[in-house]
């Protein structure tokens, strides 16, 4: 696609986001959004993703040819258990540990979105629950090994094997993914943008 044919950026490289999008008939490109990930002293897990989103947003924006005014989406997502941020593994024991607190109980799935448009910033919170059941040292160990847990938040995907793992789902499977589509719809229309359009232009 073209640099003139897409409707908004996307401060993400992440091929699931990419594949969110598509599915509401948006038309977008990617920007590198590089940011520091890192939390505040007693910093709620909401206003931690929230914050980031934003960041990403605007670290997007910061990378455009400055005539480029179109909208900019940014995204983050959190899994939290107990209070606890747990972000993408560090290594395979990290991830041993996170799988071991997340087996057999519920945590909470927290995206959230923003949307830089002429000159406002807006945001968005999606909150889910997901509960796991017991998972045993072997399971960890071969979900690991297939690798898909390297780069995602909580160490799982719940649209790949992580599903699995996944009891129960309260709230937004998208928002599960990084991106929950009711929000940035809401985002989107508020900004004047053209969902469901795909074939149709």
């Amino acid at each position: 696609m073209s640099a003139s044919e897409h409707q908004i950026w996307l401060a993400s490289r992440s091929p699931r986001r990419g594949e969110l999008l598509t599915r509401i008939g948006v038309r977008f490109a990617q920007v590198a959004a590089e940011t520091d990930e890192s939390g505040l002293p007693g910093e709620p897990a909401e206003r931690y993703v929230t914050r980031l989103a934003l960041d990403k947003a605007r670290a997007g924006r910061l990378a455009l040819p400055g005539q480029d005014r179109r909208p900019v989406l940014g995204a983050d997502t959190a899994v939290v258990v107990d209070d606890q941020v747990l972000g993408k593994p560090r290594d395979r024991d990290d991830f041993v540990r996170t799988m071991r607190l997340l087996s057999g109980r519920g945590h909470r799935v927290l995206t959230a979105v923003a949307l830089l448009a002429d000159g406002v910033e807006r945001s968005a919170l999606s909150v889910s629950r997901v509960t796991f059941r017991p998972l045993d040292a072997d399971e960890i160990e071969r979900y690991w090994a297939t690798g898909e847990p390297h780069d995602k938040a909580g160490g799982y995907a719940i649209q790949g094997y992580g599903a699995l793992f996944v009891v129960a789902l309260e709230g937004s499977y998208s928002g599960v993914m990084g991106l929950p589509l009711f929000e940035t719809g809401q985002l989107l229309a508020a900004s004047g943008i053209r969902l469901m359009t795909a074939g149709l232009d």
